[in-house]
């Protein structure tokens, strides 16, 4: 193995050139990244028997992580201390020598960097360093409505780590590592490399941070309008649990290419607007939300319009001291975007899996708002397994559901005065009563205490 345009001696007086050769036999192709100054890959995908060209490198103290050819994992890290060997204008030979399993090589020399000098002579041993544990926690959301991306597969570094990911699931946190170049590759189910990827996406993650990562936006070239191109939407800080046990983090985001701009209006215990003017591909920083059953209405921008009405039964989901992702997802119009994903709200855990749809709102007709007060519910709150319902008329039945619009308590009667009892392990929370008398269906919310 040899160059022909070998150095005795760098043409730049502040500079070392290096000369870069893999001799392990028993090592894999690797990259090299330099951690000390931030000078990121040096080397990349070096295999044995292969030359990397002259490296022009500043006369300083480098750190040094042999790393797979992903650049993912640590086989080894060192120090290359041209500024305290006086190394400035020289060229030099660095070697990757011996091996990295011994036992299966007649015990034979430790894997190791090695200097070559253009005067000869022993080789200077590079000396080993504490390997780089540095890294960062990064969820990935697929979003994207386009039935062109249904599944996906995720390369990192062109390595496959999410095979098949569908649409509306999350991964759980993932362990990458930070301060180092990271290219997240985009490709469609099936693929067979990176290669196939259809988008690319190269990020650089802060040591200790966590990330969440949402994947949304069209990919096919006709069919859906807006066509707003896919992307990755990126958010940091993230949470993977709440700072008070009491409450519910809540990051929302806006992933639905064909929604305007919207508010988001808490109707049931009167928090009140609690998202502003959140436009196409925006977060909402975390909400900090007392973990309680709320009833929210996604508006237009001024209020005064509702598109759509949800339950966010945090309490009767059991959400308290988590954290947690909601978006806005699929489509308004669905005829104009090949009858894709009706559009909803939908939830993200840290611990991924599929999305969580939020239930719309029990429909109330406006005959009920005008007759609600026919009927009268007592006691509400409830702080009894009894509750009494009187009406105008004769009521023939009483069925109660819970926010996920599970049945709860089916009753037949026949008078104008009835007792519905309650399960006796009914939890505590927010609850739906559908009374039928002779002429009228009603259906009024109860607070079980």
């Amino acid at each position: 193995m040899y160059v022909t345009t070998g150095r005795n001696a760098s043409g730049n007086a502040n500079e070392t050139d290096v000369l870069v050769f893999h001799g392990a036999t028993d090592a894999p192709t690797v990259d090299v990244v330099e951690r000390g100054v931030g000078a990121g890959l040096i080397v990349n995908d070096l295999s044995y028997g292969q030359f990397e060209g002259y490296l022009d490198l500043p006369t300083a103290d480098f750190t040094l992580d042999v790393r797979t050819s992903n650049s993912l994992t640590t086989v080894a890290s060192y120090s290359a201390p041209l500024a305290t060997l006086n190394a400035g204008g020289a060229a030099l030979v660095v070697v990757a020598s011996g091996f990295l399993n011994t036992g299966n090589n007649n015990s034979g020399p430790a894997f190791g960097l090695f200097a070559a000098l253009p005067s000869g002579g022993a080789l200077l041993e590079l000396p080993s360093v504490a390997a780089n544990t540095g890294s960062a926690q990064v969820q990935v959301i697929h979003n994207s409505a386009d039935a062109a991306a249904a599944e996906v597969d995720i390369y990192i570094n062109g390595s496959l780590e999410a095979d098949d990911f569908a649409f509306r699931t999350a991964t759980g946190f993932l362990p990458l590592p930070s301060e180092v170049d990271i290219e997240v590759a985009i490709a469609p189910a099936g693929s067979n490399s990176v290669a196939d990827s259809l988008r690319r996406f190269n990020y650089k993650l802060a040591d200790g941070e966590k990330y969440i990562v949402i994947a949304n936006g069209i990919v096919s070239p006709t069919g859906y309008s807006p066509a707003t191109p896919f992307n990755l939407y990126v958010y940091t800080p993230a949470r993977d649990e709440s700072n008070d046990a009491n409450e519910t983090d809540v990051l929302v985001f806006h992933g639905a290419t064909d929604a305007p701009t919207v508010d988001v209006v808490e109707t049931l215990v009167g928090a009140g607007t609690i998202v502003d003017d959140l436009s196409y591909g925006e977060f909402e920083g975390y909400l900090e939300l007392s973990t309680a059953d709320y009833e929210i209405q996604v508006r237009d921008e001024t209020g005064a319009t509702t598109v759509a009405c949800y339950q966010a039964p945090l309490a009767s989901l059991s959400q308290s001291g988590n954290a947690l992702v909601v978006l806005a997802s699929g489509f308004l119009n669905r005829t104009n975007n090949s009858n894709g994903a009706a559009f909803g709200l939908f939830a993200a855990s840290a611990s991924g899996g599929a999305l969580l749809e939020l239930p719309a709102c029990v429909t109330v007709n406006v005959e009920d708002l005008m007759t609600s007060n026919s009927i009268n519910i007592y006691p509400n709150p409830v702080n009894s397994n009894t509750v009494s319902v009187t009406a105008k008329e004769n009521i023939n039945k009483i069925v109660l559901f819970d926010l996920a619009g599970a049945e709860i308590a089916n009753e037949n009667h026949n008078s104008t005065k009835a007792f519905v009892n309650l399960p006796a392990n009914i939890s505590s929370g927010v609850y739906m009563m559908k009374v039928k008398t002779t002429s009228n269906t009603f259906t009024k919310r109860i607070v079980v205490e």
